[in-house]
């Protein structure tokens, strides 16, 4: 079903406005779901068929040089950079989260050999807690991944830490950790703070460098856009790039990869990050998305960001019977997204989806939220609990075929 989508007074001199612009959106779709896959920038298509009709279709393999290829991680390391408060020459993009994640969760623990304690919480996405499983296992040293409730972190930290292991934003309920104090409580206790950026970067700015982190990682395909399975980031402070040593030893991190040594000597700074070839045309893709970010000021996404969120808790909560909060009321605690549960909350997720709204579910009982500010305005907000308010009056959501899993959900 269309929707229909009109003006509200909070958009009126919206400075991100023009943005929405810069994204191809369906018509008829309230796109609420850019906290798992960010929309599609208009200018993306154009710029990876130039890449492959023109740069490898022309060039061939004279490209690397030619066209830059061989400087993109790095180039689009410090793009990210911008966003996410770090100083160039600290960040390369590549590989998967889970991977950067391995990468350097091995890398802090060898810089604290006489500790053996992982901290994470309850809260953390799985895969970061998988990957601490399997690096704890293959290492045979006696580590412990230690978990705890997420508001209990900040007591947890003590001098048995050897790393803290922390998404910044809970996946489900959008719960923000503090960076700054969390970091400073690690560090006071001799231990190396990790941060996740997955439902940070490109939402609000992070300050990586003032917060002094030792280690981030992220991904690329969230809200910065950068499509499915886009390439992550990883982060490392420049205070450890000459102590700090990753295991997985690929030729791209190699310090001359074309000289084809056969020992490895891992290249200087945060290039030995790298591991194998870089994915060419996904690499093009998030770099072309990032270009939508030049103009935009993190200050005023983040204040529309909270707008958007603040406007949209209200309606659901005026409106919406049967709906309890999931997601931290204050502002200030919570990242660009809200939660709400909902005893069937996958049902009432596809009915939703089934009539233009599309968020998504979390197990067991919580529709989640995104809100992207680049292309998410307050009419849409209005609109999309319009929806949610008709589903669950009606009860629209209590029909067979919107209780039957999908594999993704």
């Amino acid at each position: 079903m269309t929707t229909h989508i009109t003006s509200h007074p909070l958009d009126a001199g919206d400075p991100l406005a023009a943005k929405r612009a810069a994204f191809d959106l369906p018509a008829g779709v309230i796109y609420l779901d850019g906290n798992s896959l960010g929309a599609l920038p208009a200018h993306v298509p154009a710029r990876v068929e130039e890449v492959v009709r023109t740069q490898w279709g022309t060039s061939l393999i004279r490209a690397w040089n030619t066209h830059g290829w061989v400087e993109m991680q790095r180039r689009i390391g410090d793009r990210i950079g911008r966003l996410v408060g770090a100083a160039p020459g600290q960040i390369v993009a590549g590989d998967s989260t889970s991977i950067n994640l391995f990468k350097v969760l091995a890398a802090a623990l060898a810089l604290r050999p006489e500790r053996k304690v992982i901290l994470s919480d309850t809260g953390n996405f799985p895969t970061d807690l998988y990957m601490a499983q399997g690096l704890r296992d293959l290492l045979g040293q006696g580590h412990e991944l230690r978990l705890v409730a997420p508001e209990e972190v900040a007591d947890a930290i003590d001098e048995s830490i050897a790393v803290t292991m922390i998404t910044q934003v809970d996946y489900r309920t959008g719960r923000r950790h503090d960076m700054k104090d969390l970091t400073a409580r690690a560090h006071a206790a001799g231990a190396i703070a990790i941060w996740d950026l997955a439902h940070s970067a490109g939402a609000f700015q992070v300050e990586l460098d003032a917060c002094q982190a030792d280690f981030a990682i992220g991904c690329g395909y969230k809200y910065l856009n950068g499509g499915p399975g886009a390439p992550a980031f990883v982060y490392v402070a420049e205070r450890h790039h000459a102590t700090a040593v990753q295991p997985l030893a690929g030729w791209h991190g190699h310090d001359a990869p074309f000289a084809f040594d056969l020992d490895y000597r891992p290249a200087h700074g945060v290039d030995q990050m790298k591991v194998g070839t870089p994915p060419v045309l996904s690499m093009a893709a998030l770099e072309a998305a990032l270009e939508v970010f030049d103009d935009v000021d993190m200050t005023a996404l983040r204040a529309k960001s909270v707008s958007l969120c603040e406007l949209f808790i209200r309606e659901v909560e005026s409106r919406c019977e049967g709906l309890v909060l999931a997601s931290p009321r204050n502002a200030d605690q919570r990242g660009s997204q809200v939660s709400f549960r909902f005893p069937e909350g996958y049902a009432l997720m596809q009915a939703l989806i089934a009539r233009g709204v599309i968020g998504d579910f979390r197990a067991p009982d919580i529709v989640r939220f995104g809100f992207t500010p680049l292309y998410v305005s307050h009419a849409d907000v209005i609109a999309a609990v319009d929806i949610l308010a008709d589903i669950l009056a009606t009860r629209a959501w209590d029909r067979p075929e919107y209780k039957t899993r999908a594999k993704v959900t």
